[in-house]
């Protein structure tokens, strides 16, 4: 079971989708797990799509990698738009699929929604979440979000500490971290933690870094830091790609040597790089062959 590989001393490799919306997209998606399923990942992510939009669409995704491809799956479950019933049925449905583990997220707003409502009926908070999925189905595992740069809506760092150590005090059983570029912040939030009495693995959230765009558009999301090597790269037209693989490959292995319990990799969905970089890492044995 991953999540005591997590406590082990291995790290434990993992990587996140998200529900297509296309046909093109579907078989983009079905690439992807092809390319990825010699990987020897411990786990995969589904994501719930920006304001929940797809997520009729995270359990059919789980269950296919589940059924189709043999890989312990975690599904993303958020309080967007979902009332205490809602989350109950989607529960149900994934304790019988079995997936490896839930992912229990407040949510981002729907789009035009500046601040985040619950709807009649739901929760306002991550940690309601993570209490409702340790009361109706004890066994399952459950992963939270943790945030070294601070989360958008967090007046401070220990503010984010305070809410995970909740998390974990309801029922939590590890934490993946929203991504970073500057290790020292990861570093700097987990000693955090571990003074606030945070024990559960705390996984870190590396995105490979493919082109200025997409580096521009993650960079928007958050109080993202952003090292010098990286801020060059932001404003050029011209093929980023070989410099943005081996920045994310130092990174990578700055990490692993600093003992973190995993990797979990951003995909957007495309292999190559992600791919590259576990192949690499096992090459020059930062990772287990």
């Amino acid at each position: 079971m991953f999540v005591e590989k997590l406590k082990g001393p291995e790290p434990a490799i993992s990587c996140e989708f998200f529900p297509p919306k296309t046909d093109a997209g579907w078989e983009t998606l079905a690439r992807t797990m092809r390319d990825l399923r010699d990987e020897k990942l411990d786990f995969v992510s589904v994501t719930y799509g920006a304001g929940g939009s797809v997520r009729h669409l995270t359990a059919d995704l789980v269950e296919r990698m589940v059924g189709e491809y043999g890989l312990p799956a975690m599904a993303h479950l958020t309080c967007v738009e979902n009332d205490a019933d809602a989350l109950r049925a989607q529960l149900d449905r994934y304790a019988r699929i079995p997936v490896a583990a839930v992912m229990a997220l407040r949510g981002d707003p729907p789009a035009g929604q500046g601040s985040f409502v619950p709807c009649p009926g739901g929760f306002a908070h991550a940690s309601e979440l993570v209490s409702l999925v340790r009361s109706l189905h004890p066994s399952l595992r459950i992963g939270c979000a943790a945030y070294p740069a601070g989360h958008p809506e967090s007046p401070d760092l220990a503010a984010d500490v305070r809410v995970l150590k909740l998390k974990q005090d309801l029922g939590a059983d590890f934490a993946v971290t929203q991504l970073f570029f500057r290790n020292d912040e990861y570093f700097r939030f987990v000693e955090l933690a571990r003074a606030e009495g945070v024990t559960i693995p705390i996984v870190p959230g590396v995105m490979p870094v493919s082109s200025a765009r997409q580096l521009r558009r993650s960079v928007g999301l958050g109080r993202i830091g952003v090292p010098d090597e990286l801020a060059a790269l932001m404003d050029r037209e011209d093929d980023v790609s070989e410099e943005g693989y081996a920045f994310t490959l130092a990174q990578c292995r700055d990490l692993l040597e600093r003992g973190v319990p995993g990797l979990h990799f951003y995909t957007l969905n495309h292999s190559d790089a992600t791919r590259r970089l576990i192949r690499a890492l096992r090459e020059s044995g930062d990772l287990p062959a």
